[in-house]
């Protein structure tokens, strides 16, 4: 029997969470130590993943599967495709990064007295690494129902994180901001749960068609497509529509797309910046990549039935998310509009259904997520020496702080997908994919482009140009830990913009199956012949 990688990947941040709140409570800095070496033994782990997976081999590698609970047809079962493999690197990549960047967001205040009983570091740093352990094995399972149990359990601690751990920047009163971290966790937990109810009816009716028609139900997604690829398990029009909306519903609500967004720039505005990044680079991805495997992979009549809506609401979350995002006056809620806007052309890419579009929203889920980590990690940096999200607070930053501003510009250049930047080699591809087989749709995204430009670039110019504001005059450049944080991922950014082939190579073989799973192929170029 082979080495479970998979398992073991998941298994070690869950066990470095148990690990870190043990932790003595007087022991933080041993706590912030410990998880910062198991995230990156993690990410050890995850490279091997990488290097063990063949793009040309088979569909789902490094497979494992085991009874669970047989009675109901439930396996532990794992196993991933390129998509999959680029998602877990990605997410064991910026765990650390975060750990590094939140180093003293749990800390106690200045004149505040430790309690030894109570340990809030030890407890920030656990929860960052048992979110990590979630998000992973939902990007390796390929049993239904153990994905809906980790896609869910990952909404416990993302709530303390959001609403134990909150934001200390701004003038706000500690009671009025205790009150607004509340608000923003039981918003992000209820629409959350709301849309996880709503996937769990969904499963339940999943079960009970396979059990129906194979005699013996199941949650395993390879055996449910291999199923009807084979004509051995069919579904009514009207049952497959109602269980694919059950499922894209909870996706929706965790991608976000437009309208059930509304929880993000709660969630993220009264977040840590580090936490922040976990919500929008790495939980929320899991939202858009099931979007791929189980409503494309499960319910192919149903996702080509819906394509034009969904595109709809792709096309108003890039403009509208845009739009809003211009208007900001907080900082955090600006990049939080500009992810929605972000996660509408992820959208787009998906329900293109052209090897272009899905390879694009694949990279751009991966982009996405380290030029947003980027942006919002320098974002948290300045945003601590001054101690106020508004934009309006600040001027004549690149002056007092040049390495501050720079990297801000770098982020924020990529998150406007500048050429060069490894995002734009995504909303290219994305946008070329959604021209060829919908023009209109691919036109109106476009709009998103010159928009992104507009929040981007007054952002900066607000907050770096200018004359000095007395209140910036004396702020500190990035330090060495913070530098340590921000030079890796503009380096990736970089050289993913200028070199993407690696992650292409990875990825293209699972889009491929991707779209033979809804029986769609590229559209032929249409050329006149010539006279």
């Amino acid at each position: 029997m082979s080495f479970p990688l998979l398992t073991a990947v998941a298994a070690l941040p869950a066990i470095g969470a148990v690990a870190t709140a043990a932790v003595p409570a007087a022991r933080r800095t041993a706590a912030k130590w410990l998880a910062l070496a198991v995230s990156l033994a993690t990410l050890v782990l995850a490279a091997a993943v990488a290097l063990r997976f063949d793009p040309g081999g088979d569909r789902y590698q490094l497979t494992e599967s085991y009874a669970w609970i047989p009675d109901f047809g439930v396996r532990y079962e794992l196993g991933v495709d390129g998509i999959g493999v680029a998602l877990i690197a990605l997410t064991a990549l910026l765990v650390p990064f975060v750990l590094l960047a939140g180093w003293h967001d749990a800390d106690p205040l200045e004149g505040e007295a430790p309690n030894r009983r109570w340990r809030p570091t030890q407890g920030f740093f656990a929860l960052i690494l048992a979110v990590e352990a979630m998000v992973i094995i939902s990007f390796a399972a390929t049993d239904v129902f153990l994905f809906y149990i980790f896609f869910e359990a990952m909404l416990i601690p993302m709530y303390f994180l959001i609403g134990g751990f909150g934001d200390r920047a701004g003038a706000r009163d500690e009671a009025e901001a205790a009150k607004q971290r509340s608000y923003a966790a039981v918003k992000f937990l209820l629409y959350n749960l709301a849309g996880g109810l709503i996937m769990l009816a969904a499963v339940i009716g999943l079960y009970v068609v396979t059990a129906d028609q194979l005699g013996e139900g199941t949650f395993s997604l390879q055996a449910i497509t291999e199923a009807r690829q084979a004509g051995e398990l069919t579904m009514a029009e009207g049952t497959e529509r109602l269980l694919f909306l059950g499922f894209f519903l909870a996706f929706a609500v965790k991608a976000p797309l437009w309208p059930l967004h509304t929880w993000l720039p709660n969630a993220m505005g009264e977040s840590t910046a580090p936490v922040a990044v976990l919500i929008t680079a790495v939980v929320d991805k899991v939202g858009t990549f099931a979007m791929l495997r189980f409503c494309l992979g499960l319910f192919p009549e149903a996702s080509a039935w819906a394509t034009p809506v969904v595109l709809v609401l792709a096309l108003v979350s890039i403009i509208y998310g845009a739009l809003l995002a211009i208007g900001q006056r907080d900082i955090k809620r600006l990049i939080a509009y500009a992810s929605i806007s972000h996660f509408g052309f992820i959208i787009l890419g998906i329900f293109a259904m052209t090897s272009q579009g899905q390879g694009g929203a694949t990279l751009y889920m991966v982009n996405h997520g380290i030029s947003t980590a980027a942006l919002m990690l320098v974002a948290g940096f300045l945003i601590s020496r001054r101690g106020s999200r508004l934009i309006a607070d600040y001027g004549g930053v690149q002056k007092v702080a040049p390495v501050l501003a720079g990297t801000f510009l770098i982020g924020g250049l990529a998150t406007l997908s500048l050429p060069g930047l490894a995002p734009f080699v995504s909303e290219f591809l994305v946008l070329v994919g959604t021209f060829t087989r919908y023009p209109a749709a691919g036109i109106v995204a476009t709009l998103g482009i010159v928009l992104a430009a507009l929040y981007v670039l007054v952002l900066y110019q607000r907050t770096m140009t200018g004359p000095v504001r007395p209140e910036v005059a004396h702020m500190p450049d990035l330090k060495k830990r913070e530098l340590a944080v921000v030079a890796p991922l503009i380096a990736l950014l970089i050289l993913l913009g200028v070199f993407p082939k690696p992650l292409t190579d990875i990825v293209n073989p699972a889009v491929e199956h991707t779209l033979s799973d809804v029986q769609k192929t590229d559209p032929e170029p249409e050329v006149e012949a010539a006279k």
